[in-house]
């Protein structure tokens, strides 16, 4: 990012006043139920485009322009605030922000002498009045002197609790939003009553917590960022974090802000200290950074959505004498991150087929750049998706992505239909084959299942992941299938030398060495072919757990559900789809079992001699014995190995943890009991710092599993 942020440009006065006339329309959607026709970034631009042009032409500024007001100057509310309710000035940059923190010690006269440094949430800004510790009044931030009463809202919001935990009377300010989750349940609840579905979480909440007497309830979550005094001679007592009692009103004035937070979550409200980027404090302009990029770093895998970090000068004092400006605070800043979601055209919908037969639908979207990259087509999941979010040709969606999530379209922007919008064609049979089309579940699949994409179906099963047969290209494989000599990977170790010569580009030397690799394929670990069979609902890791807990593709093949569900990682609902995929595919593993393909895996004991053996574990194998070094721990690899690991692919390090008992990860949480980091290891080994998660170098960890390498 760069200090200066990219902006609209706005040539003249007619498009000037045309500009400021969209940008007040968009702030009062977006500040009203919450679907505006400019996206964040889009308004963002637009406004700064607005303020370069009054820069250059104060002659022509408009009364109703949105620069210099709270919420863009479009909201208006009835119930006035006991405290202005301020935005905050942004920075877009590590120089930035220095200068800004710079700038405000100047002002000050001497150093700040600590910062505070939060999540900037994306959602709603209220402020909820408690009085002798119940909860009275919600009101939103209106146009930041006046707001509107959303008291009905109360009961609907987690993290707001109805009474504190002391009978406190106070003003408790935050963001209401919607986690992911609630998100979702929002908009089954919404498009379920007959209702078209939401644009995204932050409408969703404004909409919600603005709507009064809907048939369907919805639940959001708080999170505050601030308390302040409410004013009479009933504010009452208050007690500091330390447990000394005091004037309320006089404690929320001098402590600092970071200690107010503390308070705020004695009291039972939620804060961000209740999630991986909680607040922070540093002592050093110089650390603000790196405590940014931190935060930024741990983006994509939070639950709810966050647009920046906010930057504030901890200590009441320095508050205080830094004051306020008409419409912000001096002594914070928000440092805004790319947007995540953006506004743009449905142009289309792609129908594939993948694999294992599955009919997938694709959005063709008009291209837009979300989060650093240009983004053209878009997941849709499945036809029931797509008629429950009541999507058309021609809609302008939400298009939302975070970190390295595949982007996904939320929603259409309903408001801004024109009428010519049309119906998305959903097919009536395989758009691959023209059979028949099974649409019992969720994610409809052509009836032929594998064999209507064979192709996939092998290019995936010779994967180096997979068997790794080297030779066998993608234009290689349409040959073989082309040609009538395959029709699934297992007629691969039954190829014969004299049909593959009289193929184009296949000489004595290349067919010699692919029917040697092929040979050589047959010896793979169980693990290997297991994964090669693309069980849905299975990877290159659930693979080896099935493997090393079975032990022989036999006892894969006479496991039911309940014997599935010893599995670590397979629950009630996939079990039973694992049973179903492997009975599906007993003729494929008869055919490999007549090739001579491997059936079983090195090492590992399956669950008949456990079961005759009892407590005398596998720790030479890193079962599911519980043995081995890093028996019952799960572990994630980030960043680049070095020393014994430095040639080990991501795959193979998992493999490596796993021979040594331990669980593979991608990503760290609370369950997360070791981190492997190396060189550039990033967000992941922020987030488990944050967690207090061990870490280990990949020297250290290549110590720990010496003996399995």
């Amino acid at each position: 990012m760069t200090e200066t942020p990219a902006r609209t440009e706005i040539g003249d006065q007619a498009a000037y006043a045309a500009a400021v006339q969209t940008a007040v329309a968009a702030a009062a959607a977006y500040y009203g139920e919450g679907d505006s026709s400019l996206d964040d970034d889009a308004y963002d631009r637009l406004v700064r485009g607005i303020a370069a042009y009054e820069r250059e032409h104060p002659e022509h500024v408009l009364p109703d322009s949105p620069t210099g007001k709270v919420a863009g100057g479009a909201v208006i509310g009835d119930v006035p605030h006991t405290v202005p309710m301020l935005s905050l000035d942004n920075v877009f940059s590590a120089e930035g922000l220095l200068n800004w923190a710079a700038g405000l010690e100047r002002r000050l006269g001497r150093p700040v002498g600590v910062w505070s440094v939060e999540p900037k949430l994306d959602g709603l800004a209220i402020s909820a009045r408690y009085r002798d510790g119940r909860l009275v009044r919600l009101v939103t931030r209106g146009d930041g002197a006046a707001g509107e009463d959303v008291s009905h809202g109360i009961g609907m919001i987690v993290g707001l609790p109805e009474r504190l935990a002391e009978p406190v009377t106070v003003e408790l300010r935050g963001e209401v939003l919607m986690t992911r989750d609630q998100f979702e349940a929002a908009n089954a609840a919404r498009t379920g009553a007959g209702h078209p579905a939401f644009a995204n979480p932050r409408s969703a909440a404004a909409g919600s917590l603005r709507a009064r007497d809907r048939e369907y309830q919805v639940e959001m979550t708080f999170f505050a960022y601030g308390a302040l005094p409410l004013d009479g001679p009933d504010a009452g007592p208050g007690t500091a974090p330390d447990g000394t009692p005091g004037d309320l009103p006089a404690l929320l004035r001098e402590l600092p802000h970071s200690e107010i937070m503390a308070m705020i979550a004695r009291w039972g409200a939620r804060t961000s200290a209740a999630t991986p980027v909680g607040g922070v404090t540093c002592t050093d302009p110089a650390a603000l950074q790196e405590h940014v990029e931190r935060i930024a770093g741990l983006r994509a895998d939070l639950e709810f959505g966050i647009d920046g970090i906010v930057i504030k000068a901890d200590r009441a004092a320095d508050q205080a004498e830094a004051g306020n400006s008409s419409r912000a605070p001096r002594w914070a800043i928000a440092y805004k991150l790319p947007a995540t979601e953006k506004i743009t055209r449905l142009v289309g919908v792609e129908w594939n087929v993948g694999r294992t037969g599955i009919v997938a639908p694709r959005a063709v979207l008009e291209p837009v750049e979300v989060d650093g990259s240009v983004i053209t087509y878009a997941t849709l999941h499945n036809a029931g998706d797509i008629a429950r979010r009541d999507l058309r040709i021609g809609d302008h969606v939400t298009v939302y992505k975070a970190g390295d999530v595949i982007p996904r379209v939320e929603a259409p922007v309903v408001h801004l239909r024109t009428g010519g919008e049309t119906a998305i064609p959903i097919p009536d049979v395989c758009p691959r084959c023209g059979g028949e089309i099974d649409d019992s579940q969720k994610r409809w699949r052509c009836s032929q299942g594998r064999a209507c994409h064979a192709i996939a179906s092998v290019r995936y099963a010779v994967g180096r992941d997979q068997l790794d047969i080297e030779g066998l290209g993608e234009n290689r494989i349409d040959q073989l299938v082309q040609a009538g000599l395959i029709t699934d990977f297992a007629d691969l170790f039954t190829l014969e030398r004299a049909p593959l010569l009289e193929l184009e580009r296949m000489g004595e030397t290349s067919t010699d060495n692919l029917l040697a690799a092929i040979e050589a394929a047959k010896a793979k670990p169980l693990n290997k072919v297991f994964c090669a069979l693309g069980v849905r609902g299975t990877g290159r890791s659930m693979s080896r757990r099935i493997a090393r807990h079975f032990a022989t593709m036999d006892a894969i093949r006479a496991a039911d559900a309940e014997a599935f569900q010893e599995v670590d990682g397979i629950g009630p609902e996939k079990a039973p789809v694992l049973v179903a995929e492997i009975a599906e595919l007993a003729p494929l593993i008869d055919k490999l079992v007549a090739a001579g393909v491997n059936m079983t895996e090195p090492g590992a004991t399956g669950p008949a001699e456990r079961a005759e053996a009892p407590g005398e574990g596998d720790a030479g194998t890193g079962s599911d014995t519980g043995q081995g070094p890093l028996a019952g721990m799960s572990v994630v690899v980030t960043g680049a190995m070095s020393g014994p690991l430095a040639d080990l692919s991501r795959n193979e390090m998992n493999e490596l943890i796993e021979r040594a008992g331990g669980r593979a990860s991608s990503s760290v949480s609370a369950r997360t009991a070791l981190l492997v980091a190396g060189e550039k290891a990033g967000s992941k080994r922020a987030k488990a710092e944050k967690l207090g998660v061990e870490i280990a170098t990949p020297e250290e960890f290549a110590t720990r599993v010496a003996d399995f390498l």
